[in-house]
C-alpha cells in the first residue's frame, strides 16, 4: 500500500538526494580530484573511451545538479543521467568488483536504481517545472 500522504515527500527526498550527489561530483572534479579536471577528462582517453564520452558524462552531471533539485523537468533529467550512472557501475564493477568499501559498484547501482526510480515516479512535490508526459490521460498508451 503506497501512503498517499507522504509517498511525494519521499519522491522529493529522492530527488534532492539524487541532485546533492551530482553537486558533489562536480565539486569533486573540479577541486579534490588530484591533478584537477583535466586529470579526470584524460583519464577517458587512458581507459580507452571514445571522444565524447567525458563530454556526455560532465553534460549529465550538470542536467543531474541543475534540474534535479529544483524539479525542472526531473523524471526527463533523471533518464539523461542514466546511462552514465550504468556505464559507472560496470566501469567499478569490471575493475574493483561489487562492494563499495573496495571502492567497487554498489553505490553506483544504487544511484542507478534510484535515478530509473525518479523517472517512473515522476517530479514530486515543490517542483518549478513539472516533466511534460506523451500521455494525456496519466496512463501510459497500450501497446498496438
Amino acid at each position: 500500500m503506497i501512503d498517499e500522504r507522504t509517498a511525494p515527500y519521499g519522491i522529493l527526498l529522492m530527488r534532492l538526494t539524487l541532485g546533492a550527489f551530482f553537486w558533489a561530483h562536480i565539486y569533486l572534479k573540479f577541486f579534490l580530484y588530484p591533478g584537477g579536471f583535466h586529470q579526470w577528462w584524460d583519464n577517458f582517453a587512458i581507459n580507452g573511451y571514445y571522444w565524447f564520452v567525458p563530454w556526455y558524462a560532465v553534460s549529465a552531471e550538470i542536467v543531474g545538479a541543475f534540474l534535479i533539485i529544483p524539479g525542472i523537468y526531473a523524471r526527463w533529467a533523471s533518464l539523461y543521467a542514466l546511462p552514465l550512472m550504468v556505464g559507472a557501475a560496470h566501469f567499478c564493477l569490471v575493475r574493483k568488483g561489487f562492494w563499495f568499501a573496495a571502492g567497487g559498484a554498489e553505490f553506483p547501482v544504487a544511484w542507478t536504481i534510484m535515478l530509473a526510480a525518479q523517472a517512473l515516479l515522476g517530479d514530486g512535490p515543490y517542483a518549478l517545472k513539472p516533466s511534460p508526459i506523451p500521455w494525456v490521460s496519466g496512463r501510459p498508451p497500450l501497446p498496438a
